[in-house]
């Protein structure tokens, strides 16, 4: 077992705790004296007191659960929550308890234990016909801070009258109450169904309503994001709410939302923002419209760009934001391809300078917050690992491994380290804050290993001594605590470390194929006994995250042979035992504090008194036998042995009063107990009556029961062999559910070939629709060609024929010139008598002539019209022959509506 090793607190921490508990009793002490006597000396000491107390910043003393500090803070919660208090001193009690109220546990202190939410409304109903008051608005901005995402009990003294106080000063004419109602009222209205349905229950409801409505125009951002929230709280899913956040609204909401978290407003107004809309994105409709806002991918740059701010809580909330908005599959994709896009110069893997030399890329400012300090922000570090968990499983599932490569070098480089254990000696709460955060770096890894190429980067970088020492170091702490007493804060360190040892075995089963050495170390690890404490307490748990997981632990480690599988069911036996006497004990401690405020004043301040009685008998006694003796021994030697005595006496002495202080406290507390007690008891007595109502309709109704009992009992034999059935059917069934599933992996595949498919077939009907318009056009040009064509053969025909003609002309005038020419030879002898008639016939043979001329060049002209209207015609045929084999293709293309057409243009 490992042993803690104590090392002394070096004196200015010794002086410190010493100074903080002697002005803690003599706060306690003032406190007392004030409450017996109300005199403005004893205000103003108590107050000197107050100041002083605030001037030392002892919040870790105060709420350390002590006595002592339990005491004051009871006291003074008792004296602020008096009406007679004077407003000054109520005003620095509640000054010196807000500083704690922006601190986390401090706060849950604060709101749970003590009560400081109801007494902060008590004074606001005490001072509630003058909300002027400076106190009271100093009361309103105090319980916002603490109220902010706390859920209210219900049990709070005077939350009724708060909420109608809240309700009605709204539309007060001072600017500063309206803003701390709004705010305090959206705090209270938040995620609490209790505090939303006594509004709802008012009567002034609408007009309250009306008054919400018209702040939307307020001129204050502050203001309508107050207004938002609670409308949003109240009326999201009602008629009001769904004119207010309708498609048309809602688009001048998110851009509002967005512009008040880029620019701000403030922390306070931008941290509104982000709640408001991480509200409305848990609406399926609201989330929608956003997913389809169309300055969405500008936004969410913008939103990005924030992370590169220097301050923790502007970081915390924008990573808030994104978280919620990976619940959304399809932001979820676009910020995975906006945060996780490859980066324009190459990463180089070296220092964490190279982090800080790149800071305009949204994904290594996200790494910056990631490996921040383990003292910082708790929430930023555990947001930003959150996100890049959701952004690696987004990127996994769209096959963007490759191109995030880089990213993950660098990220496996930065990130392992923080899996390094700190130092023992730091302390409880480091080693719980590293516990969480080594968990969110685990799930990380998880998920990183869920994919090839990512899984052999991180088997890669990380090794086995990383995993075992972790394990080791946890399953020690786990151990001590375990054997220690059991405290709310042991239980709940031991509960931490259990599941970050299960997820890093459940991570080395991931890797210990890939990885040598991981195997060996994994199953060394699951056969060691301190496995039965992780292993018992993710069993009994009532996560169903943490039971599954450690059953997927124990399959692997029952069969091994040293698996302390025996002492593992006495473990979880303890366990449960354990939780039955904590259910046992919770049904009966209201008995138990009423026995208390019994008994409790005998047991406790009797034994004091007795105590002092005895002191001075013992000095009496011790007196007297000084004087006795006196004669018989030396004086000297006698005063030594009662020395001895005296001071054992004074030590017991003062050691009676400091348990009579404790006791007196432990007195005043049983007190307040009791008092919180008789409330309880009064709300059960009225329960009681109601409950007794309900028996006697109970009764009523059993009697009518009991006679369908009977038949029921029939009904039940008849149900069993019908089970018995039921039970082979279900059998039958999950073979049935099996095939389904393998039947739902082919339907899957054939679902994507179908959109394929689909896809393809919408390009071919478009590219058919043109097809067609294309043919139709050619088939329309074809037709006017086929009449130009016509047309071309009639002309051509009767070119032939007029040639043809001339041709016989020509013949004749030839035949006729033969003949002219034998009568000129037979007529040559009568030349002379025949000049006249030569003359003549010369004159004739010459315009003859030139007729023949005429009609040769006419000729000679019509051939060569011939031959270009020939020429002509073997274009048109062959242009005809193209546009048929156009109108085949497309007729093969086409369905069977052408098929008509096209085997006529074929055919053409």
């Amino acid at each position: 077992m490992r042993k803690h090793t104590t090392y002394p607190l070096p004196l200015t921490v010794l002086e410190f705790k010493m100074d903080v508990s002697t002005c803690l009793k003599s706060l306690l002490l003032t406190i007392r004296q004030y409450r017996n006597n109300r005199s403005p000396l004893h205000a103003s000491q108590l107050q000197k007191h107050i100041e002083d107390v605030s001037g030392l910043k002892c919040e870790g003393v105060l709420f350390s659960g002590q006595v002592l500090p339990s005491e004051c803070l009871s006291g003074l919660m008792e004296v602020a929550g008096d009406p007679n208090t004077n407003h000054t001193l109520t005003g620095t009690i509640i000054s010196l308890l807000a500083q704690f109220a922006s601190d986390g546990e401090a706060k849950e202190a604060l709101h749970s234990s003590y009560n400081f939410t109801g007494t902060l409304a008590a004074i606001i109903h005490c001072n509630r016909t003058t909300p002027e008051e400076p106190l009271v608005l100093q009361c309103l901005n105090v319980l916002q801070r603490l109220t902010y995402n706390v859920r209210t009990l219900r049990c709070t003294s005077h939350i009724h009258e708060l909420i109608s106080f809240l309700m009605q000063h709204v539309q007060s004419n001072n600017d500063d109450i309206i803003k701390a109602c709004l705010g305090l009222m959206a705090n209270l209205c938040r995620h609490d169904i209790f505090v939303q349905t006594h509004i709802k229950s008012q009567s002034n409801v609408k007009a309250f309503y009306r008054a919400l409505i018209n702040f939307l125009g307020h001129n204050c951002l502050t203001v309508v994001v107050f207004a938002l929230s609670i409308l949003s709280s109240l009326t999201l899913n009602e008629e009001v709410g769904q004119k207010l956040f309708n498609a048309k609204n809602i688009h001048q909401t998110f851009q509002l939302i967005f512009n008040i978290t880029v620019n701000g407003d403030g922390t306070l107004t931008r941290n509104y923002a982000v709640d408001l809309l991480v509200d409305l994105l848990k609406n399926a409709k609201i989330a929608d419209y956003l997913a389809k806002y169309k300055h969405l991918s500008v936004c969410l740059s913008e939103v990005l760009g924030l992370l590169h701010s220097k301050d923790p809580d502007t970081a915390t909330k924008v990573l808030e934001l994104l978280v919620s908005l990976c619940s959304i599959p399809v932001l979820r994709k676009l910020l995975c391809e906006t945060v996780l896009r490859p980066p324009a110069p190459r990463l180089q893997p070296g220092a964490r300078k190279g982090v800080q030399a790149r800071g305009s890329e949204p994904s290594l400012a996200l790494l910056h917050w990631v490996t921040s300090p383990l003292d910082g922000p708790e929430q930023c570090y555990m947001q930003a690992l959150s996100l890049l968990a959701e952004l690696f499983e987004e990127a996994i599932d769209s096959s963007l491994s490759s191109p995030v490569q880089p990213f993950v070098e660098l990220l496996l480089q930065e990130v392992l380290v923080l899996l390094q254990s700190p130092d023992s000696t730091e302390g409880e709460q480091t080693l719980k804050q590293h516990c969480l955060r080594a968990g969110r770096v685990i799930d990380l890894l998880l998920v990183l290993s869920g994919d090839d190429i990512m899984r052999m980067l991180v088997s890669q970088r990380l090794s086995p001594e990383v995993c075992v020492s972790q394990v080791d170091l946890l399953l020690s702490y786990s151990q001590d605590h375990t054997g220690s007493t059991r405290t709310t804060s042991n239980y709940q360190l031991s509960q931490v470390c259990s599941e970050v040892v299960l997820k890093t075995l459940e991570l080395m089963s991931h890797l210990r194929q890939h990885m040598p050495d991981m195997e060996t170390s994994f199953y060394r690890i699951l056969q060691d006994q301190r496995m039965v404490t992780p292993l018992s307490l993710a069993l009994t748990s009532n996560c169903r995250e943490h039971v599954q997981m450690a059953l997927h632990i124990l399959f692997e480690a029952a069969p091994l042979p040293d698996f302390p599988s025996i002492i593992l069911g006495d473990s979880i036996a303890a366990i449960n035992a354990y939780h039955q006497r904590e259910t046992e004990l919770s049904v009966q401690s209201s008995s138990a504090s009423e026995d208390i405020g019994k008994n409790f004043p005998t047991a406790h301040v009797e034994p004091s008194g007795s105590a002092y009685n005895s002191i001075d008998s013992l000095i009496e006694k011790l007196q007297n036998g000084v004087e006795e003796k006196v004669k018989d021994v030396h004086m000297s030697e006698i005063i030594d042995v009662y020395e001895q005595k005296l001071s054992a006496l004074a030590c017991k002495e003062s050691r009676l009063q400091d348990l009579l202080e404790a006791k007196a406290l432990a007195l005043s507390q049983a007190d307040r107990l009791i008092a919180q007690y008789r409330c309880q008891r009064a709300q059960a007595e009225a329960e009681a009556r109601k409950l007794a109502s309900l028996l006697k309709d109970t009764e009523r109704r059993k009697e009518d029961l009991q006679s369908e009992l009977s038949d029921q009992l029939l009904e039940v034999e008849r149900l069993k062999s019908d089970s018995q059935q039921l039970l082979e059917h279900n059998g039958r069934l999950q073979t049935v559910a099996d095939q389904h599933q393998e039947l739902k992996g082919t339907y899957n595949q054939l679902l994507s070939r179908y959109d394929k498919s689909e896809g393809m077939l919408k390009e071919l009907q478009a590219a058919h629709i043109s097809l067609t318009q294309q043919a139709e056009g050619l088939r329309k040009t074809n037709e006017a060609l086929k009449l130009q064509l016509d047309r071309t053969l009639a002309e051509l025909a009767d070119k032939e024929q007029q040639i043809k003609g001339l041709k016989a002309d020509v013949q004749e005038k030839e035949r006729n010139i033969s003949g002219l020419q034998n009568d000129l030879m037979k007529q040559g002898e009568q030349i002379c008598e025949m000049e006249e008639n030569i003359t003549t016939l010369r004159k004739e043979l010459n315009k003859t002539e030139q007729a023949r001329k005429d009609a040769s060049i006419k000729a000679s002209s019509l051939e060569l019209q011939k031959s270009q209207l020939e020429a002509k015609l073997e274009k048109l045929e062959e242009e005809l022959g193209k546009h048929t084999h156009m109108i085949a293709m497309i007729h093969s293309l086409s369905s069977g509506k052408l098929k008509g057409d096209a085997t006529a243009n074929l055919s053409l």
